[in-house]
Formats: structure tokens, sequence, C-alpha cells
């Protein structure tokens, strides 16, 4: 008689062409692989005996030479293929039927009149016999405890809106006896009309969020352009100055870089916030669709007033993106910096630095506040002060590559 280390754990017969996988334990190849290709649709691996979890499916290792696969070659020349696993039997994350003994089957249905849950063997007197003609079965639930009042032991029928509780029928004899109290379908209905309305604000703020990520996509892609062409226009105008400037014109295009990369940054930072924003907004909107068509009342009142509140309480900030930014002002200051440059160079250096330092991208507004822009001064993102250069031995600190390494002029968002 063969041990039981001889024999598949999922058909129990002598191992056929054996795998092994991490966790050490010994299978058929056919078993294992069919036992996995049914838990391919929830991405998560369970080893059938020691039930470890495997977030990727592993690849099993065969397992050669074993005394047990000699055995069975020469007992069975033609040996018949292993049964199929069970795969109707209730696992850990399923909900079994209440009626078998033993082994339980997996439950298709619950019965909200008898509180329980039937697979399909058990289910059929439901559908058979005229006792259980006005029963009300929904889909299989595994929280029947919160269908049954914890002090009468009865089933949840009614909500008490005095005490905005789910109530059973003995509860309206004492407890809450003279309160406004309706039945389940009925706050449902209410409810449903409410959250309708909340689901509508969710997808009108998913809409706006698009909205701004489009506009803020748009900005982004002007201000490259913008940038591009102000550097190029400045390399033609530096191109006709004479040799002496070329350090200047090194400090321009490095200034220009600066500050791109800081409104590049801040548009980047505020994507991502959006995206984020985005991706959890769509998920509370399927919550709620998921919540909508549900069957189960009570499950849906005692959801219901954690995802309105969650709605309700929130105040997402406003990205504004502002359409005055560009960087023809740099031009401006450069040409005029052209025709002074024996007398004004280094002062019209200075103008060019301020100029660019003023200039704002984006920035989050608080959703309370109205918005508004002007030509002249839009805020988009705040800058964090720095000490202009009044003077060419100040304008020199930004050409020390020792003294402004640790230098950085960081934007509050």
């Amino acid at each position: 008689m063969a041990s039981e280390h001889d024999n598949c754990h999922l058909c129990k017969e002598y191992l056929r062409d054996p795998v092994s996988i991490p966790c050490g334990h010994v299978f058929c190849s056919i078993c294992l692989k069919t036992y996995w290709d049914h838990a391919d649709h929830t991405g998560s691996y369970m080893c059938p005996q020691c039930r470890v979890t495997y977030n990727k499916r592993p690849t099993p290792r065969r397992v050669g030479g074993s005394r047990h696969s000699t055995l069975q070659r020469n007992s069975e020349p033609f040996p018949p293929p292993p049964p199929s696993p069970d795969y109707n039997v209730a696992g850990p994350q399923d909900v079994g039927c209440d009626i078998c003994v033993g082994k339980k089957n997996k439950a298709v249905k619950t019965c909200l009149m008898c509180l329980a849950s039937y697979c399909e063997r058990h289910l059929k007197p439901h559908y058979e016999s005229a006792t259980f003609k006005r029963h009300k079965l929904v889909d299989e639930i595994g929280h029947l405890d919160r269908q049954i009042c914890p002090q009468h032991q009865k089933g949840l029928e009614l909500f008490c809106r005095t005490d905005q509780m789910c109530i059973c029928v003995l509860c309206t004899v004492k407890e809450h006896k003279g309160h406004d109290m309706v039945s389940a379908e009925q706050e449902r209905a209410d409810e449903q009309q409410r959250l309708g309305a909340t689901q509508a604000e969710i997808q009108e703020k998913i809409h706006d969020r698009l909205k701004q990520m489009e506009e803020l996509k748009l900005a982004v892609d002007a201000l490259k352009t913008s940038a591009q062409r102000a550097l190029q226009e400045c390399d033609k105008m530096f191109g006709d100055m004479m040799r002496s400037i070329e350090r200047m014109q090194q400090e321009m295009a490095k200034l220009m870089s600066s500050n791109k990369r800081a409104a590049l940054n801040s548009a980047e930072g505020h994507m991502e916030r959006l995206n984020h924003e985005i991706s959890d907004l769509k998920r509370r909107d399927n919550e709620i669709t998921q919540l909508s068509r549900t069957e189960d009342h009570i499950h849906f009142i005692q959801s219901y007033h954690m995802l309105i509140a969650q709605t309700e309480n929130e105040e997402l900030p406003t990205v504004i993106v502002n359409p005055y930014f560009t960087f023809d002002p740099v031009n401006k200051a450069v040409s005029e910096m052209k025709q002074h440059l024996n007398e004004f160079g280094n002062e019209e250096m200075v103008k060019v630095a301020k100029t660019v330092n003023k200039m704002t991208f984006c920035q989050l507004e608080d959703g309370k506040k109205k918005r508004s822009f002007k030509a002249e001064e839009a805020p988009m993102y705040r800058s964090v002060h720095v000490h202009e250069p009044q003077h060419r031995d100040d304008f020199l600190k930004y050409n020390n590559p020792g003294r402004t390494r640790g230098r950085r002029v960081s934007h509050q968002l």
C-alpha cells in the first residue's frame, strides 16, 4: 500500500508526472495545472495543501526518478487520467452552503427569509415548492449575521430614521416605539435618489479633473514651444554680438532653462496629483455603481452613509493654468540689451533675471475661492524669495560653480 507521500493531494491517486512548487509540495502535473487555471481570474495562486499564496503563478519543477513513478509505470502501462478536482466545493474565500454536511458546496443564492445560503442542489425546494414562493432570493452573501437583529434574533426589515439604524419588527414595540420608521425598501429608494445625485457630483468632478488635465497638457506644450522659440531667437541675437558677451549668452540660456525646468516640474506635479484624484474618483464612482446594483438593502444602507460622508466632506483644489505665461518678455529684454551692450550690459542682464523670476505657470487654488486672472500678474505658483542681483559682482556669483552648487531655488506649489 502506498504511503500518503506517494499520492497527489488533489486527486488522491498515485502521482503522475509529479511536479513540485516553491513550498515543497508535490502534485500531479495535470491536477496542479487544472487547479491553477481556475485561479487565473483572481490573480492569486494558492498551494492546495498548505494554502501558501503566491501573487505570481509559480513555474512547477518536475520531480524525476521517484519510487512511486517507477511502480506506476510497471503496474499500469496505460494509466487512466486522474480525476479532476471538485471545484464546486467551497474554498476559504467562498460562501458555503448552510445545508451541506461535511464538505460544503459553494452557495449560489441566499434567502433573506430563511437567512441561509444554498448550493444549487439545496436551492431546488425554493424553486419547486409553493412553501418558499414568497421568499426573497439574492446572490450569495457572506455576512448574514448583519441581517439579524442582535437583540431579538429576527431579520432586519425596517429602518428607524429617528435613530438612523436598521431594526426588526419586535424593535418597534419597545426600543423604537413612536419613532419615525419606514421599510428597508422605502429607505433604500429614498437614499438611492440621493446616491444618484452624489454619483452625478463625482462624475462632474471627474469631468472637471479631465478638463484641467487637458488644459495643463496644452499649457505645457505651449510652454515648451515658447521656450524653444525664445531660445532660438536669443541664440540668433547673441550670434550677432561680440565675443565679449558669450558669458552673458550662457547665463541667459541657464536662466531660461532653470525657469523652464521649474515650470515643468510644477506642471508634472499637478498632473500626477490630478491623475491620483481622477483614479480615486473613478474608484469611488465604481463603488457607488456596485452599491446601486446590490439587492441587499441592509448592506446598501450601511455602506451608503460612509460613501456620502466621504464625498460631502471632500474639497478638491483647482489647478488653474496661466494663459499669459510666455517667454516673449525675455526676447524684448535681450533686444534692448543688444542696443546698449557696452554701457548697460550687466544692468540689462539683471532686468532679464527679474523678469523671468516674476513669471509664474500654475498652482493649486482652493475650490472655495473664485478664479481670477490678470494679464500683468497671474498668480499660479508661489516662488520662495531669492536675493536678486543688483550689481555686477552679485551677477557674477551665478557663474561661479563652487558657490552655486548647493544653491537651489525651490518653488512652493
